[in-house]
């Protein structure tokens, strides 16, 4: 899939300084200064020994349009593109993960769905992500989990327009949960 494609081939240094232009915006450098580097580099919590990675990051992020260099009044500033800000966001959403709790409290998540086949391409990312997410298929468009997940869930739903076609249910009992269980290793 495209999301996946985008988020896998940029990791590393590339992969947070997209991440840290999302949330500084526009980050304002003395371009010229040898110490540039250095300093961007301990922002990001790199060692400086690193600075020809990021060299070689900031090239190909440059290249793939993803950042843009200008200059201002004499200052130099490095922003993200709209092509960035859209491939940070498939970063972000590739990252998305539901926190799973140490002790379960005693809730399960069930989600249930009927996506068309005009929708199938986003069927199959929807169940691609649950499994990943490590939801147990109880039935063929029923799927369960023990932690928390109505927000991830309201992300993943929405990015793919699907909303009308995915409900979730919380329950304190699911008759013959034994299967369950032992999955979520609770016996």
């Amino acid at each position: 899939m495209l999301v996946a494609r985008m988020a896998r081939s940029y990791s590393g240094i590339a992969k947070r300084v997209l991440l840290y232009l999302a949330v500084a915006g526009v980050v304002a450098i003395a371009a010229t200064s040898p110490y540039f580097l250095l300093g961007f580099l301990q922002r990001l919590g790199k060692k400086s020994s690193e600075r020809k990675k990021l060299q070689d990051a900031f090239k190909r992020l440059k290249k793939s349009q993803l950042v843009i260099l200008r200059e201002e009044n004499g200052a130099f500033f490095v922003e993200l593109t709209e092509k960035g800000r859209r491939t940070v966001q498939k970063i972000q959403f590739q990252d998305l993960s539901p926190q799973k709790s140490s002790r379960w409290d005693g809730v399960w998540r069930i989600v249930i769905f009927d996506i068309p086949n005009k929708k199938k391409a986003a069927r199959e990312v929807f169940r691609k992500k649950l499994k990943e997410w490590e939801f147990y298929q109880l039935q063929e468009s029923v799927w369960v989990c023990l932690w928390p997940c109505a927000k991830e869930l309201e992300i993943l739903v929405e990015s793919y327009g699907i909303e009308s076609y995915v409900n979730m249910i919380e329950a304190r009992r699911i008759k013959n949960d034994v299967k369950l269980k032992a999955h979520f290793k609770l016996l």
